[in-house]
């Protein structure tokens, strides 16, 4: 992971280690020219059973590791984030990593004895490298998935008669043996509320070139039962169509009005979808979220919203305009969306709109539904920053926190220009100490001026170099390093 590798302190620990990486140095710079393609594959064969026993250690390392943590080795927190930062990993593979542990390392129990496994025939087979990862998740999959009816028994017997299997046959045949074994277990499929609730999910993909995102649930009867409703009411042809000058949103929609619906069932239900959102969100019954009232924030430049009129009508005053041209725009939750989108938000509810100069980022214009300093101060957050300034961190401002980036009990003021945006798990990182981060501003004479600057603990970076995301700012990533057109002389 770094130029020079850590040291661990104990010295036979350390020599093991040190001999693993000398040997892995070794076979993978030996000639192999010479060998036959049955000694390759042999060779292929037993490096591939060692390169699956280390991340079984990696597991029941990751068990010790959470067992004995304290919150006051790392800058984060939490053992999660630890990972994620220092194996330069995602949160997600983090996570994951820390479920497996607990099915597949070996624990210690209150008196201090030493418990097996949870899955503890799949983690003898993943710990002698006769398994891959691959095997593994398919058996912890299944073994997760079976009804909370089946006895302890009879779970046992599914892992160890999968692990097995596992040994001999390749991932996708496991899985068509988990399936014949899962409809054995439960032939009627019978599941109870316990059972579905342990599957109800939504998940929302990122959003891709065209600003569309994929979603998937898994939802249970109720929802279902609300949806119903929903497409019966308002996903029936002619009603909520987009494409006409005045959508119909209540009655039955005449025969015309159906002849010109060309969208498809699946378009009509994500207009019916969208319109309840929307009635929830202007309705104003949501209530509040962190000092705001809960609605849509989006952040464009003045320049961005003057560009989209010229585009739309070059030679008219500043008019209303139904769909304007113009660069993608960020909301409070970090979704983009184009300069009419944003409009035609603010035309349905009291959402935020924040203007910015683009020259020197002051703020000329905020639009909100009431006078209360502190919305005003996170409407201000949510253009300047957008999402949180953690270097790295992509959470967005719906998410965040408002930090001092003088600290509150060093005397920092709170105006709009000495706070900023931080997420929760990164707020609690920060501070003027030795182990956390310490906050403050990009000098005046930086491309980024007026930005939050964040200085790393010494264990992360001895000399303390601040550090500035441009998540957020993705043009950031190629003009950092250069002067901004109003900055520079003349």
């Amino acid at each position: 992971m770094r130029s020079i590798p850590e040291c661990v302190s104990d010295p036979a620990t350390e020599a093991a280690l040190r001999a693993l990486e000398i040997a892995a140095a070794q076979v993978s710079a030996m000639p192999t020219q010479a060998l036959s393609n049955r000694d390759r594959l042999t060779l292929i064969r037993r490096v591939e059973t060692i390169v699956r026993m280390l991340p079984a250690a990696g597991l029941q390392w990751t068990a010790q590791l959470h067992e004995q943590w304290s919150s006051t080795e790392f800058a984060a927190n939490n053992l999660v984030d630890t990972l994620a930062d220092s194996l330069r990993i995602t949160p997600a593979e983090a996570r994951a990593r820390t479920r497996a542990a607990d099915d597949l390392a070996h624990h210690t129990g209150l008196t201090g004895d030493t418990l097996a496994p949870p899955l503890p025939a799949t983690a003898t087979a993943y710990r002698a490298g006769a398994i891959a990862p691959a095997h593994v998740k398919i058996i912890r999959d299944v073994l997760h998935h079976l009804p909370v009816a089946v006895d302890a028994a009879t779970r046992a017997d599914v892992e160890v008669m999968l692990a097995e299997n596992a040994r001999e046959l390749r991932p996708d045949q496991l899985r068509r043996v988990a399936d014949k074994l899962e409809a054995l277990i439960n032939p009627d499929g019978t599941f109870t509320d316990a059972d579905r609730a342990r599957r109800r999910a939504f998940t929302m993909s990122r959003q891709g070139p065209d600003l569309m995102s994929t979603c998937t649930a898994t939802v249970d009867p109720e929802v279902r039962a609300y949806l119903e409703a929903i497409f019966a009411k308002y996903a029936k042809p002619g009603l909520l169509n987009p494409d006409d000058t005045t959508p119909m949103i209540e009655g039955d929609p005449d025969e015309a009005a159906v002849q010109r619906d060309t969208r498809s069932a699946a378009q009509r239900q994500h207009d019916a979808i969208k319109a309840v959102l929307r009635d929830g969100i202007a309705s104003g019954r949501l209530g509040q979220h962190r000092g705001l009232p809960v609605t849509v924030i989006v952040s464009m430049t003045l320049r961005e919203l003057e560009d989209a009129v010229a585009q739309a009508i070059p030679d008219g005053p500043l008019p209303r305009i139904a769909d304007p041209a113009g660069p993608a725009v960020a909301t409070g939750g970090g979704a983009v969306v184009s300069v009419g989108d944003a409009l035609r938000l603010a035309s349905h509810a009291h959402h935020y709109l924040a203007l910015f100069d683009d020259s020197d980022g002051r703020p000329l214009y905020l639009g909100r539904s009431k006078r209360i300093a502190t919305v005003d101060q996170r409407i201000v957050l949510h253009a300047r920053d957008i999402g949180c300034t953690f270097p790295g961190c992509t959470k967005p401002g719906y998410l965040c926190q408002v930090h001092h980036r003088t600290e509150w009990s060093a005397g920092g003021a709170t105006d709009a220009d000495q706070l900023t945006f931080v997420c929760e798990p990164h707020h609690q990182q920060a501070g003027t100490h030795i182990t956390g981060w310490g906050t403050t501003t990009a000098p005046g004479d930086r491309a980024d001026a007026g930005r939050t600057q964040w200085i790393p603990p010494v264990h992360i970076d001895p000399a303390r170099r601040p550090r500035v995301n441009m998540y957020h700012h993705p043009s950031e990533y190629l003009t950092h390093t250069t002067e901004p057109e109003h900055r520079k002389p003349g």
